[in-house]
């Protein structure tokens, strides 16, 4: 008889088994459908878009010769495969899957996905960058009239510290 138990939960274990990682395959799924609808594979364009601005700027600093342009974009393309074996999305896509199964449920996951998919959340997507971008230049200029301030306070501080460095 213990025998038929120690076998009935190994088995119990190995089905269990199967169904968690059935589970984490669906999960990991779900993961990477959010991901491709969030645009995530395109987080790196603007680091190859400022790479080749990078290079097109120092090329024009150089003066060289227009004939010379095809040497330009030999290196921006050296550049760009450079790039593409760091940030490419087939190098980030287990990282970013990995990153977000540990961070939602699969539940979450199906929920962001049918927000994601709905017009809202593809007007969420399509207005987010204008809003981060927009957002950042109201903190920048809010944080302008602080930085007086700030430098005064840093500038009191320092002189208060300087006497007792002599002591």
């Amino acid at each position: 008889m213990p025998r038929f138990t120690v076998l009935c939960a190994a088995l119990l274990m190995a089905c269990s088994s199967v169904q968690a990682l059935a589970d984490a395959k669906s999960h990991a799924a779900d993961a990477e459908r959010f991901l491709l609808l969030a645009r995530a594979d395109k987080l790196a364009v603007p680091v190859y878009a400022q790479v080749q601005q990078m290079f097109a700027q120092r090329f024009a600093e150089s003066n060289a010769p227009q004939s010379e342009k095809a040497l330009l974009e030999t290196y921006q393309a050296q550049a760009n495969a450079a790039l593409e074996q760091a940030v490419g999305w087939d190098k980030l896509k287990p990282d970013m899957v990995a990153l977000y199964t540990r961070t939602f449920t699969e539940q979450e996951m199906k929920d962001l996905i049918r927000f994601y998919e709905s017009p809202l959340g593809q007007k969420v997507l399509q207005q987010m960058p204008t809003l981060t971008a927009q957002s950042a230049q109201l903190t920048q200029s809010k944080l302008e009239t602080a930085v007086p301030k700030v430098n005064q306070l840093l500038a009191e501080m320092v002189s208060k510290l300087a006497p007792k460095k002599a002591e």
